[in-house]
């Protein structure tokens, strides 16, 4: 299941794509429920790449030679002859006007110059348009007049994305196939072909169906080959639209800005020539307007504004291996980024397309670390989207999953949800691996080990600790403790802490010069916060 923008100019309402349709948050349902558009059934492939973007209160969706649009604001009409004996077609903006039920619709697209079409339009009256009345208006090239062969349609509608009315002398040509889509200025941005990687289309402002480029109007369509801007240096990974001000670039080895509109003293300049972007979804902004992206070396972070700084790699340090241990593949996985402004941090999730297998981390922008993290395969996050719900009940991030399934994180749930069943959640944490020793060339020992549970007082909105396991590891270097716990390997001494508050103290006598601390707990239907960890610990002498 991917996910795609609401479409906020209507509701906001979730757009999601499916294993082979497209489905909507409809209204007059359920709050969250999806209701597939039916004429969508099998026009998708999901096997291909698949992006989409809103525009004009509509869906465009670019999938290699599958050029869709999902209508939420117009109705369509229908008739076997466009154009009678000395009559002209119907325009963009154009009202027509039912000759029986005097409806009346303002002209947004149409499919043919001549014979069978389809025209859509947004309806101004309470009348609907009926079979059989012949439907009249006027523009600069005359006459308008065709008789209709249906009721209208009402949307939301599904159908192919052409330029206007297919006339490809007066509205230009869409590349044979996109991946890349964005909305920038009021003009729908397509990349991504195959066979010319390195280009870019746009469409005239505020006319998603018109890519004439020949025009000289600051409006009109632009691409590449006509515009000071000119073709990129490089294979266009992912086209990144921040409001109205900039369209990132983002390519294989490098990331351009392009400021302003390419037919207006537009500019590009270079965001970095020494990193890409990974792919069309390894992004987000946070609510700071700072950039992250996955980058060719790690994860990346820029602030927003005017002039861009170099991007600086935030994994440098604390993953140093970040891309070598996920070993990427664009064959393989897919990568997704989301801001998650309850959590206040970023979620960067790596799927393996085939059955599932995932990795992921969460970025704390709290703490500024990585925490790892791994879901069932049923749960593996092919799309990430926070979504603005009207209702503060459904405002969450959401995650389309490999199995079809839109999920999200709830902290009050304390297994994960794999359809009919649950499973446990395995979680843990290694504390800061300690010197117990007053140097590197003695050893310290652990007498006790004591812990504080969270919870026990009355009220409050926070659940009760459940069990916590604890290990204790020791050695003569940090390396060894790390790698022991790393590995699995027999802990010195294990326990478990029950029930909430502090503890009764566990004694030992761990020695070492360096000492790890495992807490965890996988049992189902349980959850873990712990207050505090203390102990004693005394010298030991020197390391033998």
């Amino acid at each position: 299941m991917s996910i795609s923008l609401t479409d906020r100019t209507i509701v906001k309402r979730l757009i999601a794509i499916g294993s082979d349709s497209l489905c909507y948050e409809g209204t007059g349902v359920s709050a969250g429920t999806l209701v597939k558009l039916d004429n969508s059934d099998g026009d998708i492939d999901t096997s291909n790449y698949l992006e989409m973007c809103e525009a004009y209160q509509k869906v465009f969706i670019v999938n290699g030679t599958n050029l869709k649009v999902a209508d939420f604001v117009n109705i369509k009409i229908t008739t076997d002859d466009i154009l009678p004996a000395d009559k002209t077609i119907p325009l963009k903006g154009d009202i027509l006007t039912g000759g029986t039920s005097e409806a009346k619709m303002v002209v947004d697209f149409i499919t043919a110059t001549d014979g069978a079409c389809s025209i859509y339009g947004y309806r101004t009256t309470d009348e609907t348009f009926a079979d059989t009345e012949t439907v009249t208006g006027t523009n600069d090239n005359g006459d308008i007049s065709f008789e209709l062969n249906a009721n209208e349609t009402s949307g939301p509608l599904w159908y192919d994305w052409t330029v206007y009315s297919g006339d490809t002398t007066n509205y230009g040509t869409l590349p044979e196939q996109a991946y890349l889509i964005a909305l920038y200025r009021g003009r729908v941005v397509v990349s991504g072909d195959f066979q010319h990687p390195h280009q870019w289309w746009m469409s005239k402002i505020g006319d998603p169906w018109n890519y004439n480029t020949a025009g000289t109007d600051t409006i009109d369509a632009v691409t590449h080959t006509n515009s000071d801007v000119g073709e990129l240096g490089d294979i266009v990974t992912v086209l990144i639209s921040y409001k109205d001000d900039f369209l990132i670039f983002g390519c294989a080895n490098s990331i351009w800005v392009m400021v302003g509109d390419p037919r207006a003293q537009g500019q590009l300049a270079e965001m970095s020539l020494t990193t890409g972007i990974w792919g069309s979804r390894s992004w987000c902004f946070d609510s700071n307007n700072n950039f992250y992206f996955l980058g060719n070396n790690g994860i990346y972070k820029v602030a927003v504004s005017e002039s861009f700084g170099a991007p600086e790699n935030i994994s440098q340090l604390a993953l140093p291996n970040f891309i070598a241990d996920w070993d990427l593949d664009k064959s393989l996985h897919r990568v997704s980024m989301a801001f998650d402004p309850a959590r206040n941090g970023i979620l960067i999730c790596k799927t393996t397309l085939a059955d599932g297998t995932n990795s992921n981390y969460f970025y704390s922008l709290t703490t500024g670390g990585f925490y790892p993290e791994t879901y069932p395969k049923e749960c593996a996050a092919y799309s990430l989207f926070y979504y603005p719900a009207n209702d503060d009940t459904y405002k969450n991030l959401l995650v389309g999953c490999t199995d079809g399934y839109i999920r999200e994180f709830l902290d009050s749930e304390k297994d994960d949800d794999i359809g009919d069943t649950n499973e446990a959640i395995s979680s843990y944490v290694v504390l800061p691996i300690k010197l117990i020793a007053e140097n590197e060339d003695k050893e310290g020992k652990l007498l006790w080990l004591n812990g504080v549970t969270a919870g026990g007082a009355s009220g409050g909105d926070f659940l009760d600790s459940d069990s916590v396991d604890w290990s204790i590891y020791v050695g003569d270097d940090a390396e060894t403790v790390l790698e022991d716990i790393k590995d699995g390997a027999i802990a010195f001494a294990t326990g478990t802490w029950s029930g909430t508050g502090k503890q009764s103290k566990s004694r030992m006598k761990a020695r070492g010069t360096y000492i790890g601390i495992k807490l965890a707990n996988s049992t189902a239907s349980e959850t873990w916060a712990i207050n505090k960890i203390f102990g004693e610990v005394k010298s030991a002498g020197r390391l033998k």
